[in-house]
């Protein structure tokens, strides 16, 4: 371990300006970050998401999904 914390900051997903999401990703629907979502899958305008607290799965059309974690090392 490397010893360094990391700093989360929430990126806001602007789709006009070419924001994306991909599979891997940590993303949320609401600002504040809860439920954070890891993103399993994408077709059709659509996202297969995990619940990072309960593990369940769920999906969401890409459109609600406003917010993205970008992690840096501090």
């Amino acid at each position: 371990m490397s010893g360094k914390a990391r700093a989360i900051d929430w990126q806001y997903l602007d789709r006009p300006r070419g924001d994306a999401v991909g599979v891997g990703d940590l993303v949320s629907a609401a600002a504040g970050g809860l439920p954070i979502y890891a993103v399993v899958a994408l077709a059709d305008g659509r996202a297969r998401l995990r619940d990072r607290q309960n593990g369940a799965d769920r999906v969401m059309a890409l459109s609600d999904l406003h917010w993205k974690i970008r992690e840096t090392l501090d």
